[in-house]
């Protein structure tokens, strides 16, 4: 998730990805996403295994910003909120 191109980045790891972005857009918990006001899903990656995409979101967390922002400018180059097409 973002709060705008080339902006703050979160990533994040969830069972439910509709819930869990409506969850970050409303603000309800405290903390990096309501600091930066990231709302907006500008990339995901869907796993079988919970295992799995916990440890994609390890390997994610340690790339560096640079890596970040071609994998979302790849798939996503016009930054658009994907949420609303989940």
């Amino acid at each position: 998730m973002a709060n705008r191109r080339n902006g703050a980045i979160y990533v994040g790891v969830s069972g439910n990805l509709q819930n869990r972005v409506s969850i970050h857009k409303a603000d309800i918990v405290d903390g990096f996403t309501k600091r930066y006001e990231v709302h907006s899903l500008v990339y995901f990656e869907e796993y079988e295994s919970i295992n799995d995409a916990i440890a994609r979101e390890k390997q994610l967390k340690n790339w560096e910003r640079k890596w970040k922002l071609e994998l979302i400018e790849k798939m996503n180059p016009d930054w658009e909120d994907l949420s609303e097409n989940l």
